[in-house]
């Protein structure tokens, strides 16, 4: 069976919905009307998900290059657009090396395409599920592009809140950062409504429930469980818009949204 037999158009998946929201066509009529639908709710999900690639973009430009992380491993990758983890990565220092991870087979077929890297580097590409780390983990395409002696950036970037409880997600993540070594960073967003008026707060918990949105939606609190035992890189836990100026013209509420790095002691 292909990639391409695999593709449920049916049904909406993340990657494809968050490609629609940053204008790209890799999409279906089910990811539209799905994108559409939270975007009647949350009119400011498309600069949510702009301020979510700045920070990305900020947290990898900041390991690479302050940190000096030469290894990443980006679970949750989404469709490739401009300024990768390895292009920013791969800028630092030719010789970095990135993993990406991602459910979503379209994803592994544009990946294999446009996801190449320097030659002196090295770029790959898992199709895994987050749910199962141990998976990942032990995958050989795992241990051939990534030395998990040295340091490694853990990149789960808008994904965690799909996984809708801490009794999963919690040990998901502990999984994959027992298996980094120290000077190892996890890297994570989680949405949020915390930044929300009630009546926003209400109408996300009637969609949530009703199953017409998949995303969890996590207090500070919830969010700071997964960076127990880390060190947190300054500011901590902010809006994702404000870890370092991500996104300055973006105010908390129209990014509810979560961001934080921590280094592994």
């Amino acid at each position: 069976m292909t990639g391409q037999d695999r593709i449920d158009t049916t049904v909406p998946h993340p990657a494809r919905r968050y490609n629609y929201w940053l204008g790209g066509k890799d999409h279906f009529a089910a990811d539209r009307a799905s994108g559409d639908e939270i975007a009647a709710a949350f009119p400011t999900v498309r600069t949510a998900v702009l301020a979510n690639r700045a920070f990305l973009r900020g947290a990898v430009r900041f390991l690479a290059q302050e940190a000096g992380v030469r290894q990443f491993l980006d679970i949750g990758t989404g469709l490739p657009v401009p300024d990768n983890t390895h292009e920013i990565a791969q800028r630092a220092d030719p010789a970095s090396r990135v993993l990406y991870v991602d459910n979503d087979p379209i994803v592994l077929t544009h990946a294999r395409a446009l996801l190449t890297g320097t030659p002196e580097g090295k770029t790959a590409y898992l199709e895994a599920d987050l749910r199962d780390p141990a998976a990942i983990l032990a995958h050989p395409d795992l241990r051939s592009t990534l030395d998990l002696d040295q340091p490694v950036g853990l990149l789960l970037v808008a994904i965690l809140h799909f996984i809708h409880t801490d009794a999963e997600a919690l040990p998901i993540v502990r999984t994959l950062l027992s298996a980094l070594p120290s000077g190892s960073y996890l890297v994570a967003t989680n949405a949020t409504v915390d930044f929300a008026d009630e009546a926003g707060a209400a109408a996300y918990r009637a969609m949530f429930a009703a199953g017409r949105t998949d995303g969890y939606a996590r207090t500070a609190a919830e969010f700071g469980a997964f960076f127990e035992g880390l060190d947190l890189v300054p500011p901590g836990i902010v809006a994702v818009s404000d870890w370092r100026d991500a996104y300055p013209d973006a105010a908390p509420a129209d990014v509810a949204m979560y961001a934080a790095v921590g280094r592994k002691p």
